[in-house]
């Protein structure tokens, strides 16, 4: 996968009436837009000290690309020599759309600064013929991969926490579940801004109510993601880690929450029932930031405050 050099936003399409054709070219124009270096101007530079390239991960019965952040070598240390890092396994936002490589700011600096590998899945994104399940998939399968493979990429398999943003971070808290269910220990989980709710009362909590049209057009795009998400015969009780009968047992969690954002009563639910279930959570609200301010720091003052954040519980958490 190749990042290009320009690229021009296309205009944001009505999510209520949205065919997939309508879909596939938004979804193409607007990545080819995240990943171009006009995009940096919003999305922020990486980090000098972390050296980042695209990787694929073959599964058995598919191959998942996998963008890869490691702290660069210094001096005579050969980074890509280590055997030890903390492995963070990171899934990026947008549902629909979205790319690895809108995340790079604070991938890299994650990397270079714990430091630690840092994997951010390029999960399936969702559509007609793409449910969630798929992309809850990609995450946890990858999560297994590195863990069962941690030798050949250099990380310790007892030091696993995992990170996403929105969607990514529905998926990451769908995956820490499985961990547990599957023995497999994780140190932490940072969730972003979560959508952890996708039953038919996604669209119940107040903050729904009161940012669906401001400070963005929230709504419409929360239904048009749901409808694609959940088809119809789908269980999204499964797929909702707000619903979960059991959360007892679970990685230590940072739950960052906008306030300016439909989804922060997700989050702040999901802190509560995290709490109530008896595990180590640290709800961390941002006053009037807005949803996916994490990944704009060009334009969202709060995301440098909340990377620190993230950075400094990460490294509390990984520490050996």
């Amino acid at each position: 996968m190749n990042e290009t050099t320009a690229a021009t936003r296309p205009p944001e399409p009505d999510f209520s009436t949205i065919t997939t054709e309508e879909l596939l070219v938004y979804r193409a124009a607007e990545n080819r837009f995240r990943a171009s270096e006009a995009a940096r101007a919003f999305l922020g530079e990486p980090h000098a000290g972390a050296a980042i390239d695209w990787r694929e991960i073959a599964l058995p019965d598919r191959v998942v690309p996998v963008r890869v952040y490691r702290p660069a070598p210094t001096g005579g240390d050969d980074g890509a020599a280590r055997t030890d890092l903390p492995l963070v396994v990171h899934v990026h936002g947008g549902g629909f759309v979205g790319t690895a490589t809108q995340c790079d700011w604070t991938n890299s600096h994650l990397a270079a600064r714990l430091p630690a590998l840092v994997v951010s899945v390029e999960h399936r994104l969702l559509a007609p013929d793409s449910p969630l399940a798929n992309a809850a998939d990609d995450g946890w399968d990858v999560l297994q991969h590195l863990v069962r493979h941690a030798a050949r990429w250099g990380v310790d398999p007892a030091r696993v926490a995992v990170f996403g943003e929105s969607c990514g971070a529905l998926i990451s808290a769908l995956t820490a579940i499985r961990a547990r269910e599957a023995g497999l220990r994780l140190l932490a989980q940072v969730l972003v801004n979560p959508a952890v709710d996708m039953t038919e009362a996604m669209f119940d909590h107040p903050s729904i109510t009161r940012y669906a049209y401001h400070p963005s057009r929230a709504l419409p795009l929360l239904r048009y993601v749901r409808r694609l998400a959940v088809p119809p015969g789908a269980d999204a009780d499964a797929l909702s880690p707000l619903h979960a009968g059991d959360l007892s047992g679970l990685a230590p969690a940072l739950v960052v929450v906008p306030t300016q954002d439909a989804l922060a009563d997700h989050g702040r639910r999901y802190a509560e029932r995290l709490s109530q279930a008896g595990n180590p959570v640290r709800l961390s609200e941002y006053p009037e930031a807005k949803h996916a301010f994490l990944t704009l720091p060009g334009v969202e003052p709060q995301a440098e405050a909340a990377q620190a954040e993230i950075l400094a519980f990460l490294r509390t958490a990984l520490a050996k």
